[in-house]
Formats: structure tokens, C-alpha cells, sequence
């Protein structure tokens, strides 16, 4: 297990994290599917922080064995089972996903976080092992990793109640510190594209999720109404968020900005968190939106515009914050991501005027604005092609990269 180049070329997502992704895709639709139940009972207030909580579990063990294979992958036997040993703890985590919304018991979730934590540390032992290089960066990775699951088992089985939320934001900033602290004895040799593949790629599965979400509203609400126009726009309207939301994340190539500077990866790659979480809960406001445009539910319309409207708004802003630290000179632009992010804020409080369809339906249309004035702006800030020359999003942003060099 010696460390694979940083300049690799046509390095790209192999077969295995494919699959390892779709394992991540189960544990994702259940958290969403949980929150959308508490949303429509009423309870999205109550839900949030277990949402979160458990959401961050999912998070953490994909990025840290998506850092890890970018750097280690080797695609050998020992290799392919540990990080199936991981996928299954990806599933008992997701089997335990209700239980640890519903009644903060989240034994079970812990149960699989320390199934992938075990095969995340014997691969660090490995690498220790195998790479003499970066023996004292991969004994940190596992020293840390199994001293930080040890208090999440203490978290689950045995801290009192007031202490538990306490508890799991401390051991949450140690989790935090363990890459910091680690990778300050050897950084690893981590790929920048091949990082920022897969995050896209993870992007790419949490909007699939809110298609599945939102299709399961759909289902929920035909079975006791017929076909309204409030429930085709909403419908459409929430398809057209998601494509937008799609496009506004892919108009920034993130390769090149991760490889001119890793020393900022820390604050990208962290930061996907509340992008990751935001598409997510996006999912069950969506899903709950339809519903209820099909039968009523306990939830007061204002409260289903926001569960809309929230995730939409902290996914703009979130956005440029998170790719501003790593471009030079980014094609998103803060002023108009903030802006439409404040109006989309806004418009839940017009839900006694327009109602929760219409609500969503603006949020689609500002988000499409958005994205037609953020590629006008930057048509106009680079040359004119030249002639037989084709210009889509990706050669503007190209455009846009050499003219600021």
C-alpha cells in the first residue's frame, strides 16, 4: 500500500467507490425520509438537531474514506473487503436512523459508525505498515480514529442525558482535528481531481435523493387526491430547484483550485457538510410539499415553505463561501448568491397570499434567474469568441479563468 502520485493522470472514481456510494444512498434516503415525517407531524423543529446529528455520522465516514482512498487505493483483496466491511456498517447505520430521530436513541447508528470505523483503521494500520514514508501520519489517522469511537460509544451507552448534545459536539470537533493533527507529521498525497470527482459525485447522489423524496410525496398524495394544479406545480416547480441547484454547483471547477491550494482543502471539504445536509433536508421539504398538496397534514404552510425555502437559501450562501476560498477569481458571485438567497428566505411569509405552491414555485424561478444573470455576468467579462467558436458554461468559466490570470 504505497501512496498513489498527486499528479496521477486520468485519475477517476473507481468501480468500488461506486458502489460504496450507493450503500451511502440508502443511509441518505433514510434520514430524509425521517425528516420529512417529522416535518409533516409537526415536529421539524424538534427533529433538526437528531437530523443533523446523524447526517453528520453519514458525512464523516464517506469523507474520510474518500480522502483515504484518494490517497491509498489499491484495489487489492485486502483493500475491497475492509471497505465492504464499511458498507455494511452503512447499512445498520441507516437501520437505525429512526430510532435516533424519533427517540434520540442512537445505539444502533453507533453500531454501524464503529462497524466502518473499525475497517477505516485497520486500512490506516495498513498504510502505516506498508508506507514507511508516512508510517507516523497513518498511526495518527488510527490512534485518533479508535480513541474518538471509543467516546461515541460512551456517547451512545452510557452519558447522561443532559450531556449528550455536549458530548457529541465535543467529540465532533475531535473528529474534526484528527485529519489537522495527523497530516501535520506527512501530508498524505490525496488527488485534487480526483477529490473533487467525487464530491460532485456525492453531490450528483444527494439531489437523486430529493428526486426520490419528492417522488414519494407524489405517491403519498395521489393516493387521496386526484391530480391538482397546486400539485403539478409544485411538482415541476421543485424539479426545477433541484436542476438549478445542480447547475449553480458545476458552474465551479473545483480540480484546479484544490491542486494550486491544498493548504485551504480543509475548509472546502468541511464546508460540503452543511451543503451535503442542506440537499438532504431540500429532499423532505420537498417531499412534504407535495403531500400536502394532496391531503392535509399537521404541519402549518408556513412551516412547509421554510422546510423548503431554508435549505435553498443556506445552500446558496454555503456555496460561494465554500468555493471562494479555493478559485482566484470565482464565477459566483456573492452579492447575487446573497441576494437571492434573502429573497428566497423571504418568500414563505407570503404562503397566506400564494400558498405553499406558489412559494415554491418563486423559489424555482429565483434560482433560475440567478443562474441566468451569474452566466450573463460572466459572458461579459470575457472576449468575444472567435469565429466557428462554440461557448457553453464550461468554456465561459475557462474564459472567465484566463482572463483573470
Amino acid at each position: 500500500m504505497s501512496a498513489r502520485p498527486i499528479d496521477e493522470p486520468n485519475r477517476a472514481a473507481s468501480q468500488l467507490e461506486l458502489l460504496f456510494d450507493l450503500t451511502f444512498v440508502v443511509a441518505v434516503a433514510a434520514v430524509t425520509a425521517q425528516l420529512a415525517h417529522e416535518i409533516a407531524a409537526g415536529h421539524a423543529l424538534a427533529a433538526i438537531i437528531p437530523f443533523l446529528q446523524v447526517f453528520f455520522a453519514i458525512w464523516w465516514a464517506w469523507m474520510n474514506f474518500t480522502w483515504f482512498a484518494s490517497s491509498y487505493d489499491t484495489d487489492d483483496v485486502v483493500y475491497r473487503v475492509l471497505t465492504m466491511v464499511q458498507m455494511a456498517g452503512v447499512l445498520v447505520l441507516a437501520a437505525g436512523v429512526p430510532a435516533a430521530i424519533e427517540r434520540a436513541d442512537y445505539s444502533v447508528v453507533t453500531l454501524g459508525y464503529v462497524i466502518m470505523r473499525i475497517g477505516l483503521v485497520l486500512l490506516w494500520l495498513r498504510a502505516g505498515l506498508e508506507d514507511p514514508a508516512r508510517r507516523r501520519t497513518a498511526l495518527r489517522y488510527a490512534v485518533g480514529i479508535s480513541v474518538i469511537t471509543v467516546g461515541w460509544m460512551y456517547h451512545s451507552m452510557a452519558a447522561p442525558v443532559t450531556a449528550e448534545l455536549p458530548l457529541f459536539v465535543i467529540l465532533a470537533v475531535l473528529e474534526l482535528a484528527v485529519p489537522l493533527w495527523a497530516e501535520r507529521a506527512e501530508p498524505t498525497t490525496w488527488h485534487p481531481h480526483h477529490i473533487a470527482e467525487r464530491y460532485g459525485l456525492f453531490t450528483i447522489i444527494l439531489l437523486g435523493e430529493s428526486v426520490l423524496a419528492a417522488s414519494r410525496g407524489v405517491t403519498g398524495a395521489l393516493k387521496t387526491s386526484e391530480i391538482s394544479s397546486p400539485f403539478v406545480m409544485i411538482a415541476v416547480s421543485g424539479l426545477v430547484v433541484l436542476f438549478a441547484l445542480w447547475w449553480l454547483y458545476f458552474l465551479v471547477e473545483a480540480g484546479e483550485g484544490l491542486r494550486d491550494r491544498r493548504d485551504r482543502s480543509y475548509v472546502w471539504g468541511y464546508g460540503h457538510y452543511g451543503l451535503f445536509a442542506a440537499l438532504a433536508a431540500l429532499g423532505a421539504g420537498l417531499e412534504v410539499a407535495v403531500e400536502q398538496s394532496g391531503h392535509a397534514i399537521t404541519a402549518a404552510p408556513l412551516t412547509v415553505g421554510y422546510a423548503v425555502a431554508i435549505p435553498v437559501g443556506v445552500f446558496l450562501v454555503l456555496l460561494w463561501l465554500v468555493h471562494a476560498r479555493i478559485v482566484a477569481e470565482s464565477v459566483l458571485h456573492a452579492v447575487l448568491l446573497s441576494v437571492c438567497a434573502v429573497v428566497v428566505l423571504a418568500l414563505p411569509l407570503a404562503t397566506p397570499w400564494i400558498g405553499v405552491h406558489g412559494v415554491v414555485a418563486a423559489i424555482a424561478a429565483s434560482c433560475v434567474l440567478l443562474i441566468t444573470v451569474t452566466i450573463a455576468v460572466n459572458k461579459a467579462r470575457v472576449p468575444a469568441p472567435d469565429s466557428g467558436t462554440r461557448r457553453g458554461p464550461g468554456r465561459i468559466r475557462a474564459a472567465a479563468q484566463e482572463t483573470s490570470q
